[in-house]
């Protein structure tokens, strides 16, 4: 009987030491385990903004113990100040306005003695004069514009021989109460006519009509 006791406590034994041994074995493969697991890597260091991994406490560049704030401080922008407007002195201010006005004036002064200077025009038209050219005394347009003129003067004077015959007949047998002033009529009706063709005014005559 006490070697069936002694035997069953034997045995008991080893199954705890078994039992133990096997609990040991666990927790080892566990620690095994979660030291193999993949640390991440947290905030960067603070000094040197190197990146290692959480599970460590200092940086291992620099072994600093602060890693940068997730959240970067806002800053205040400072606000840019102008510069004080500089007041302008009076003096030199009255002294530009002088320098500026002396160059206006001397820019003047050149300009007049180069017009005064300059050649005086001549006739453009040489082949109208026998020795040297005259100086010109008008101007282009002028000159064209009393061409003109002339034109017009001297294209009245061609009158057809018809046209003035009709004229002067109209005239003598307009009024035929005094046989005195039929050549008087008749004159004054042929000068009225070149004169309105040569658009040259005159006084109203007994044979020019009135203006509407």
């Amino acid at each position: 009987m006490a070697n069936g006791t002694r035997s069953q406590q034997t045995g008991g034994a080893a199954a705890q030491a078994a039992l133990a041994k096997e609990a040991g074995a666990r927790r080892v493969a566990s620690d095994v385990k979660e030291s193999s697991k993949a640390t991440g890597y947290g905030l960067p260091c603070s000094k040197c903004h190197l990146y290692y991994p959480a599970d460590l406490d200092a940086c291992p560049t620099c072994k600093h113990h602060e890693r940068v704030s997730p959240v970067a401080p806002k800053i205040p922008a400072k606000p840019v100040q102008s510069a004080p407007e500089r007041t302008p002195d009076s003096s030199a201010i009255e002294k530009e306005r002088e320098e500026f006005l002396r160059q206006f004036k001397s820019q003047l002064l050149e300009t007049h003695a180069e017009i005064v200077g300059a050649s005086e025009s001549v006739c453009k038209c040489a082949e109208h004069h026998a020795g040297e050219p005259g100086k010109a005394e008008i101007c282009a347009a002028c000159y064209e514009r009393l061409q003109e003129r002339a034109d017009v003067c001297e294209a009245a004077l061609h009158i057809d021989l018809k046209e003035a015959t009709q004229i002067i007949y109209d005239a003598v047998w307009a009024d035929a109460s005094d046989p005195n002033k039929t050549y008087q009529n008749a004159a004054s009706a042929l000068l009225t006519e070149l004169r309105k063709r040569a658009g040259i005014t005159t006084g109203l005559g007994p044979f020019q009509p009135l203006e509407q």
